[in-house]
């Protein structure tokens, strides 16, 4: 049996036990359609029966999801008043969940220059709430050694694998410094409620808004974490100064809010900066373990933005200079690989 027969199979055991169990809890006929998938391991499906508001379902193997992780951090939020999905129904054993329906409107589809200002204004006063009312004491620390753990990504599956590029001993080792360096700035940072996936494709625009999804890997991490991800998302770009704007207005509401910002906003962005940095070089680590661990090749599409993303702060920075000389030979290595035929 071939590799792609055996993943057929399991899908169709899968989604016959799936249809089992939701015909024990929800009784009468229903539909399935296909929602979405994400990176990871699972997939949503929406549910319709007959003229009842329709519902989502999760499918999320447990061997490969922690589905307690979800419904308690969902729990967690929802106490809290941040508008999550509500869990309806739940099979932990199999990793099924039945969700309420946020709608269709992500954040990502619907932002534009004409709704941006009122869309991120609402977003961050969530999040703001979110930093300062949801207890942290039971979540795992985002710390040091998980963020220079993520960055090997960046180093073994987007330079060695992705672009095949062999460093040099003495550019490797100033490279390694130079993450290590990044890492324990990021770490430095005071700490909070953080969601780790805080972008626009997780937001959605419903009643009230946002809906926050795909919160089920939140830990105690950097304040800026979730803040540079929404405004330097992985898939929408904006003008640095509107990035700037939007980054001081959220920083008022922080102060106000008397998170543990910093009293400089010049110090905070500076943070705000290298905690990006963080994130953009593991996520083209993420990208490129998907297109060829996991045959999802699309995530790869954006790397250039990443690559924009990261040169910008490199060049504010003298510490990051040995950043600046990777990303010349990333370049490189892409161009060649463009006019190859």
């Amino acid at each position: 049996m071939s590799v792609s027969s055996k993943s057929d199979k399991y899908l169709n055991e899968r989604f016959d036990q799936l249809n089992k169990w939701l015909g024990q809890v929800l009784g009468g006929d229903f539909n399935l359609t296909d929602l979405a998938a994400d990176a990871g391991a699972r997939r949503y499906l929406r549910l319709h029966q007959n003229d009842k508001p329709s519902l989502v379902v999760m499918d999320a193997p447990p061997q490969l999801n922690d589905v307690q992780q979800f419904c308690d951090i969902a729990k967690l939020l929802h106490q809290h008043e941040l508008h999550v999905p509500r869990i309806l129904h739940q099979n932990l054993e199999r990793g099924f969940l039945v969700l309420n329906d946020l709608g269709d409107d992500t954040y990502l589809e619907i932002l534009n220059q004409q709704n941006a200002n009122v869309l991120f204004d609402q977003a961050t006063t969530a999040l703001v709430t979110m930093q300062r009312q949801v207890p942290v004491d039971n979540l795992l620390i985002y710390g040091e050694s998980s963020m220079r753990s993520e960055l090997e990504l960046f180093e073994n599956w987007y330079l060695s694998r992705h672009l095949e590029l062999q460093l040099a001993e003495s550019m490797s080792e100033s490279l390694k410094a130079t993450l290590d360096s990044i890492c324990h700035r990021c770490a430095s940072q005071p700490t909070v409620f953080t969601h780790r996936d805080y972008m626009p494709r997780n937001l959605m625009v419903c009643n009230p808004t946002p809906g926050i999804l795909d919160f089920q890997d939140a830990q105690r991490g950097p304040i800026t974490y979730d803040i540079i991800s929404l405004f330097k998302d992985a898939f929408l770009s904006w003008e640095e100064e509107q990035v700037l704007d939007w980054s001081i207005r959220y920083w008022e509401k922080a102060r106000s809010a008397k998170l543990p910002v910093r009293d400089d906003f010049g110090v905070f962005f500076e943070e705000m900066e290298w905690m990006g940095l963080q994130r953009h070089l593991k996520v083209l680590g993420v990208f490129s373990r998907l297109k060829y661990r996991d045959q999802k090749p699309h995530y790869l599409e954006d790397e250039s933005r990443f690559l924009g993303y990261i040169r910008a702060t490199a060049n504010r920075y003298d510490a990051l200079a040995p950043l600046l000389h990777i990303l010349d030979l990333i370049e490189g290595v892409e161009r060649k690989t463009q006019h190859t035929f």
